[in-house]
C-alpha cells in the first residue's frame, strides 16, 4: 500500500524540506497544502507529483475540503505534519489581545481543527489489517500526526508572548492528544524547532553575528526531527537536539534564565509565516 503523507505549510521553508526528505522513499505519495498554489504545484512537479491542495487553514471549510480531497483520493492517511503556522513579534503592551488572538488562530485553532476533521481518516487506516500498513524505510511505520511547534513553546522571549503562548497551548494539547490516541493506534509526535533559517524567518541580525550563527540551522534539520517523530515513533524532537538545552535550563534554572531573557540578545523584529 502506498504511504500517504499530508503536509501543511508545504511551499517553503521547513514543509517543503520535509516534503523532499519524503519524496526520496519508496511508495510515497505525498499531499502538499499551502496558500500558495502555483508554489506548490512547481515542488509537486519537481518531485515527480503529488496531490495539491491550495488552502488557507484559517478559512472556516478548509479542515472539511482537505479531508474530503485525501479520502476521495486516497482512501487512506499514514502522516499528518501539522507544520504551517505564522509569527508577528511585538510586546503585549503594544500589541495587546489582538496580536495573540492571531497567532492562536494560525497557530493552534488550524491545527486542532484539521486534526478533528481527519482523525477518523487515520483512525481507519491505523485500524486496517497488519498486513496492508504501509512500510518506511527498513521498518513498518506508524500511522502519526506531527505537530510543528517551537523550542518558544518552553522558554519564551520577549517580543514573542503571544507566538509563544500559541506554541505552549500546541505542546500541551499534543502531550494529551499522544495519551488519548495511542489506544487508537496513532502516534503523536512532536517536533521543537530553534532558530531555523527560513523565507519567512531568515534569521539575518542572529548570521550576521559571529556570536549567534551557531544558533541558527537549516529546514533540513528539522525535516529529519519531523520523520523521527513520525514514521520513526520518536514522542519529542527537539531541533537541532541541543536546543533541549534550553528548555532543561528553563526548568531548573528559572531565575537566570528569565534574568538572561529580559536583556535577551536574540530579539528580532522579523514576521515568520510558514505557508
Amino acid at each position: 500500500m502506498t504511504y500517504v503523507a499530508l503536509i501543511t505549510g508545504a511551499s517553503s521553508g521547513i514543509g517543503e524540506a520535509t516534503a523532499r526528505r519524503l519524496a526520496g522513499q519508496p511508495d510515497v505519495h505525498l499531499v502538499l497544502v499551502a496558500r500558495r498554489e502555483e508554489r506548490l504545484r512547481a515542488l509537486a512537479d519537481e518531485l515527480g507529483g503529488a496531490t495539491v491542495i491550495a488552502a488557507d487553514l484559517t478559512e472556516e471549510d478548509a479542515p472539511r475540503r482537505i479531508a474530503e480531497v485525501v479520502e476521495r483520493e486516497h482512501g487512506a492517511l499514514h502522516l499528518l505534519v501539522n507544520n504551517a503556522g505564522a509569527r508577528w513579534n511585538g510586546s503585549f503592551g503594544e500589541t495587546g489581545w489582538a496580536n495573540v488572538q492571531r497567532h492562536m488562530r494560525v497557530n493552534f485553532d488550524a491545527q486542532v481543527r484539521l486534526v478533528e476533521a481527519l482523525l477518523p481518516l487515520l483512525r481507519g487506516t491505523a485500524a486496517q489489517p497488519p498486513g496492508a500498513s504501509a512500510q518506511a524505510p527498513q521498518r513498518a511505520a506508524p500511522v502519526a500526526i506531527v505537530n510543528v511547534a517551537s523550542t518558544s513553546g518552553r522558554v519564551s522571549r520577549r517580543g514573542a508572548a503571544a507566538y509563544s503562548a500559541s506554541k505552549f497551548a500546541l505542546i500541551g494539547w499534543s502531550d494529551s492528544l499522544y495519551a488519548e490516541e495511542r489506544p487508537h493506534g496513532v502516534h503523536v509526535g512532536l517536533v521543537l524547532p530553534g532558530f531555523i533559517a527560513t523565507e519567512g524567518f531568515p534569521a539575518a541580525e542572529l548570521r550576521a553575528k559571529p556570536l549567534t550563527r551557531l544558533i541558527v540551522s537549516t529546514p533540513d534539520v528539522v525535516a529529519d526531527a519531523i520523520l523521527a517523530a513520525g514514521p520513526g515513533g520518536a514522542p519529542e524532537r527537539y531541533s537541532p537536539r541541543y536546543y533541549w538545552l534550553a528548555a532543561a535550563a528553563r526548568i531548573l534554572l528559572p531565575r537566570l534564565v528569565r534574568r538572561s531573557l529580559a536583556g535577551d540578545a536574540f530579539t528580532t523584529n522579523t514576521p515568520g509565516t510558514g505557508s
